[in-house]
């Protein structure tokens, strides 16, 4: 599965399905054990909230930041952060791949999402959250989707 969580042809297949306008697969770097890149989001402005569009100025930017590397016990232990060029905050978070049975892997994710903008922070963050956890389903669905379509 780590193969594939890291693969930039997927990479690039899910930002091509899923990432929005401007996405794009930045800074990739990988090697048997580790692996990194950074990958831009897009949500077009008519589809946030009415509240947080005049913060924004426009359409919203997600860049966001994956690490890996291998644990000793055959788990993979990752980071992510996330931020919004322009606006103050970030998400940060954990993430864990680990075999759970003979044919199948779980990824937990761990994160938390800090705005700091008086007045219209906590709105920020909710949306900011609620998108991101739209986008974490949505890839989900694709991964599950790419692994049966390419089962050698």
């Amino acid at each position: 599965m780590y193969s594939v969580v890291v693969d930039p042809e997927y990479l690039n297949q899910r930002l091509a399905a899923l990432g929005g306008k401007g996405a794009g697969l930045f800074d990739h770097q990988r090697t048997e054990d580790t692996a990194s890149y950074r990958l831009r989001h897009g949500v077009a402005a008519e589809d946030l909230p009415a509240a947080i569009r005049p913060l924004l100025g426009g359409d919203l930017k997600i860049d966001r930041v994956e690490t890996w590397r291998a644990e000793a016990d055959g788990t993979y232990a990752g980071t992510v952060r996330v931020t919004i060029p322009g606006m103050p905050g970030d998400l940060k978070g954990t993430m864990r791949l680990a075999d759970v049975s003979a044919g199948g892997s779980a990824v937990r994710i761990d994160g938390s999402v800090s705005i700091p903008i008086p007045l219209f922070g906590g709105k920020v963050e909710e949306s900011v959250a609620d998108q991101l956890g739209r986008l974490l389903d949505a890839e989900q669905k694709f991964t599950n989707t790419w692994l049966r379509d390419h089962q050698s």
